[in-house]
């Protein structure tokens, strides 16, 4: 069919289909005449392209959108997307501070403190990809909200920077990364949210996070020392993991300048270890 038809089917304008084509997003068979034959495949991957543009992506995220058949770049994408409205929501705020009155100085290091928060951010979302990126990413996200105002801070803020663009691509066996694919390519960003909050309200109260899920945490202590989990490819996985962060220096590295850099994370750590030693009290040797 002509440009004509292939507009009306797909809600485009004329000009709209000849820029993607100028940009190579589209490419319709051209007949001896000249005229461009759209058939069925290229109306589909222009209703594609008319959705990614209603959603805001620009032109090259659309192209990297369509070359990848896996979803990992619009997986990534929302996440670097989550970021941005986070961002965007804590600048409107800032502006209604400043418009009420609030110190021009004050104002500018809360933005450098978010400059710090996408930056590191990103970083995380380019270091670790998929499912791990985003969840870390979001996780360590919410430390970021105090800026860099020691000499300290500001020290542990290169260094995490350092970390995470010296960083090794993190890749798995394929069957561990089927498993990945399999299992968490339909988990959300609403969902990663979930699951980071009730991590967190476990180790507020930990007593009471034991006792309503004392049957749960029996079943899980003991499958996770029986020879049928060693057997599985989410142990691979977990060794794949600590070998991965053992090895570059996350533990020794990462984690101690993000405590320095960010006293909340600091904080939700020690949170942890005496969430941890209550647990080890109930089930030894579990962690």
């Amino acid at each position: 069919m002509m440009i004509t038809e292939a507009g009306k089917q797909t809600g485009l304008t004329r000009k709209a289909i000849e820029y993607y084509i100028e940009q190579n997003l589209i490419s319709p068979h051209i007949l001896e005449n000249g005229y461009r034959d759209f058939d069925s495949s290229d109306l589909a991957r222009l209703k594609k392209i008319s959705v990614l543009r209603r959603l805001g992506l620009n032109v090259e995220s659309i192209r990297l959108t369509l070359a990848d058949e896996s979803g990992a770049f619009l997986q990534k994408l929302s996440a670097q997307k989550q970021l941005q409205a986070q961002t965007a929501s804590k600048k409107l705020l800032l502006l209604e501070k400043l418009g009420a009155g609030a110190d021009y100085a004050d104002i500018g290091r809360a933005l450098e403190s978010l400059d710090q928060n996408s930056t590191i951010g990103e970083k995380l979302l380019d270091a670790f990809p998929g499912y791990f990126g985003k969840y870390i990413c979001l996780h360590f996200s919410s430390f970021l909200n105090e800026p860099a105002a020691t000499s300290k801070q500001k020290d542990a803020y290169l260094r995490v920077l350092s970390f995470l663009d010296s960083l090794p691509p993190l890749s798995f066996p394929a069957d561990v990364q089927k498993f990945l694919d399999e299992y968490t390519s339909q988990i959300t960003i609403t969902q990663i949210n979930t699951l980071i909050k009730n991590y967190h309200s476990s180790i507020e109260n930990p007593e009471k996070f034991l006792s309503e899920h004392k049957e749960t945490l029996d079943y899980y202590y003991q499958f996770k020392h029986s020879d049928e989990y060693k057997n599985t490819v989410a142990y691979k996985l977990g060794v794949c993991l600590n070998e991965f962060n053992s090895s570059t220096g996350y533990y020794d590295i990462f984690i101690p300048a993000m405590k320095e850099l960010s006293p909340s994370y600091a904080e939700f750590c020690q949170k942890i270890d005496l969430a941890n030693q209550k647990f080890l009290k109930e089930y030894p040797e579990s962690l």
